[in-house]
């Protein structure tokens, strides 16, 4: 309460409470505490003993006209010219006494901000730790606060959670922080309307910081989409804050009192996802398919970890293993189908195949010189041909007529050979006989 005598002194102790923001009872009480600390020092300067009742002495200050004086008892012991004494001696001990007040103001006031987000602005580093300018008070940022990825910069401004008020070497100290999971939710709650309204309610936040965050949301009123809201339109909301927090990665899910949706819809972006639950253990058994595999894990495990912590439950994910084997046995399936219908083609060309057999056999018998040399090329040229077929049949005939198959081809082979072999022989001998008939001639 302001002294209300209109004097200098009155006035100069209210200006000082005001500026310090304390109060002036504080002020007039440093005052005596300083009287009394100068008294004990003018004794010394007397070279007189201190008296062993000093504890006992008061010291009494009139707060209109400024008049100190000492007192022992009802006895006024106030040394000659001790105001002017006083007002040399006493002036440190004032300062650190109105200093001391002015702290603990401070450290009252925001004593009812722990939990809630402000604006500062780095101001120096100490080692790893940073202090930070939020306002009437200095934070201190130490290093398990830090985001990992992030670089502080002199004067860089930014947002931070204030977290406790602690205890240190230097006294109590606010602490702030950037990796708390409630810097999320004071974010959300400065861009979201439903939030300061109680429309939308933020129940879990799971975060690893500057990696991935995941936020449940609830609807208190029907009709409003609580994901909606907090993405807001084309993204703006979710948006800001992602950018305040440094491109971390956020995932918006709706809450549910049921533990199987809850934890089916806490592992986004996997889908498909089935759960069971152990209630006694309070273990999630899930089972994914294959292809949704990896993003229920996440790299390093991030994302069942994250909705784990969000749950509350232990997450156990399970591949369910099927996908590609059952792709295989489809494949299986259909081509065992197809020639137990006696239409496919690959039974058509088998059965081509083994009347063709008897045709062939005659040609493998028959003298090389009765071949013309065009034919047996072109019979190696489309000897080939007739391999797609058999090989088309291997898988769906059965071992018998695989047998068979591949004796008739090499006996192909041969017959081919042979037949190449003749008309090269027969080659030679018609060029040697049409070199001796001019001879013959010539004779004549």
């Amino acid at each position: 309460m302001p002294i209300q005598a209109r004097t200098e002194f009155a006035a100069a102790i209210n200006q000082i409470a005001s500026e310090k923001g304390v109060e002036t009872d504080v002020i007039i009480e440093a005052i005596k505490l300083a009287a009394l600390a100068a008294y004990r020092k003018d004794l010394s300067f007397r070279n007189e003993s201190i008296p062993d009742d000093f504890e006992e002495l008061t010291a009494e200050l009139d707060p209109s006209s400024g008049e100190i004086s000492i007192w022992r008892g009802e006895t006024n012991i106030t040394p000659p010219g001790f105001a002017r004494i006083a007002a040399q001696t006493a002036k440190q001990v004032i300062t650190q006494k109105l200093h001391e007040a002015e702290k603990g103001a401070i450290i009252n006031e925001y004593e009812q901000k722990v939990g809630t987000v402000v604006s500062g602005a780095i101001q120096r580093q100490e080692g790893n730790t940073y202090f930070v300018d939020i306002g009437r008070a200095e934070g201190l940022l130490p290093p398990p606060e830090q985001s990992r990825d992030e670089f502080y910069t002199q004067n860089q401004r930014l947002k931070f959670f204030i977290k406790e008020i602690r205890e240190t070497s230097r006294g109590p100290e606010v602490i702030v922080s950037r990796t708390d999971a409630g810097l999320v939710k004071g974010l959300f709650a400065m861009e979201v309307p439903e939030i300061q309204s109680g429309v939308v309610e933020i129940k879990e936040i799971a975060r690893e910081a500057g990696g991935r965050c995941k936020v449940a949301v609830t609807s208190n009123q029907d009709g409003v989409d609580p994901v909606g809201s907090m993405v807001g339109q084309k993204g703006v909301r979710v948006q800001a804050v992602i950018n305040e927090l440094g491109e971390e990665k956020i995932d918006i899910i709706s809450y549910s009192d049921e533990p199987k949706r809850f934890i089916a819809s806490s592992l986004s972006p996997a889908k498909d996802v089935e759960v069971s639950l152990d209630e006694d253990n309070k273990v999630a058994t899930v089972k994914v398919p294959d292809g949704q595999l990896s993003l229920a894990i996440g790299k390093g495990g991030q994302n069942v970890r994250l909705a784990a912590k969000l749950t509350g439950w232990k997450i156990d994910i399970v591949g369910l293993g099927d996908s590609i084997e059952a792709a295989e046995k489809e494949k299986v399936t259909a081509a065992a189908v197809i020639p137990s219908q006696g239409e496919g083609p690959v039974k058509q060309e088998s059965r081509e195949a083994k009347t063709e057999e008897p045709a062939e056999k005659p040609e493998e018998t028959a003298p090389a010189s009765d071949v013309p040399a065009d034919d047996q090329t072109s019979k190696t040229e489309a000897a080939p041909e007739a391999a797609p077929a058999e090989e088309a049949t291997e898988g769906v005939v059965d071992e018998s007529e695989f047998n068979k198959v591949e004796e008739e081809k090499i006996v192909k082979e041969q017959a081919v050979e042979m037949a190449k072999a003749g008309g090269e022989a027969e080659a030679e001998k018609t060029e040697v006989e049409s070199e001796e008939k001019p001879e013959e001639k010539s004779a004549v």
